[in-house]
Parts: C-alpha cells; structure tokens; sequence
C-alpha cells in the first residue's frame, strides 16, 4: 500500500509523503483562494469548494476562513453551513449529512499521533474517520476527534470536546461531552 492508502485504511502512514504533501499543497492553494475571494464572489468560491472537497451537496455556506488537510477527503450532504474559523483535519474520510449547521471555530479531527514516544518520533502518524449525521447542530468551538460518529437530530453544545460516539436524538454537551437530554 501507498502512504494515502494507509492513511485511508487507518493505519501508520508518513504525512512526509511526497504525494500526500503534493496534495496538501493543492488543497493549501485553493484555500488561499477561497479565503481570500471577495464575499459577492458566490459562484467562484463555490467552484472553489467542488474543487476541494470530494463531494458538497447544493445549498451550501462555508465562511472564511476555512481550513481542511486535504479537502478531497470531505462528503458534504445538502443544506451544509459553516460559520467562521472552521478546522477539519482530513486525513480520513469526514462524512457530513444533510442539514448540518456548524457555529464559529468547530474543529474535526481524524488526524492524530502514536502515544508511544518512540513511534511518534519516527514521524508515522494515524487517521481515523469522522461521520456527522442529518439536522445536526454543532456549537461554538465544539472539538470532535478521531474516530468519532454523530448521530442524526442531534445537537452539540458549544465548547464541547467529543471523545465517544453520540447517538441519534440527543443533546449533548462538556468535556468529554456526555448525553444531557434525550429528545425522543
């Protein structure tokens, strides 16, 4: 297996790749770009955003700036809104339903490093997916890391850090965030 695969499937990879630095030199480029567009320039930064991501549905706002590792590994569903200061690390798949709405500053998180330090030192690293279901809500400077699914209906509050699946019709908030109400 090449280096993005392994990152894909999971395992050790070398970000130090020359591919997977290629890549992220294309996708640091159209970021440039679309951060830099001018705000009534709709259709060239959503030409922008079909260009770096692996899919977007219609009926999308992502405010700058945004940045992502890759972009190529983002699957957008429709009616997507990002507000300001957005971060998703990449390396894995990152799967975004429909009717998702993000507040300023959130943060996903597939990327992450061995806690062993002599496996860290050897500049391997790790990715694992990230999936965001339907007519979720993600609150101001929420932190979702690797691994981690959300379900569908559910609602993050603001500041939390989500180290554990949450499930379908919830609410849930803290750190590590925790189910606060069921809205079944």
């Amino acid at each position: 297996m090449n280096e993005k695969q392994k990152m894909l499937a999971g395992d050790l990879y070398l970000a130090s790749d020359p591919d997977l630095v290629a890549d992220r030199l294309r996708a640091r480029k159209l970021l440039h770009e679309y951060n830099s567009t001018m705000p009534d320039l709709t259709a060239k930064r959503s030409q922008i955003l079909q260009d770096l991501f692996g899919s977007i549905g219609p009926e999308y706002e992502i405010e700058p700036p945004f940045y992502c590792d890759y972009g190529y590994n983002i699957f957008a569903g429709r009616k997507f809104y990002v507000n300001f200061g957005c971060v998703i690390l990449d390396c894995n798949r990152v799967t975004i339903g429909d009717n998702v709405l993000m507040a300023p500053y959130v943060q996903v998180y597939t990327a992450y490093h061995p806690t062993d330090p002599a496996l860290r030192m050897s500049g391997r690293e790790l990715a694992a997916p990230v999936t965001i279901g339907d007519n979720v809500w993600i609150g101001g400077g929420v932190i979702i890391l690797p691994g981690v699914t959300i379900g569908s209906n559910t609602t993050i509050g603001a500041g939390s850090v989500v180290t554990k699946n949450i499930p379908d019709n919830v609410v849930a908030a803290g750190n590590p965030c925790r189910i606060i109400k069921s809205l079944k």
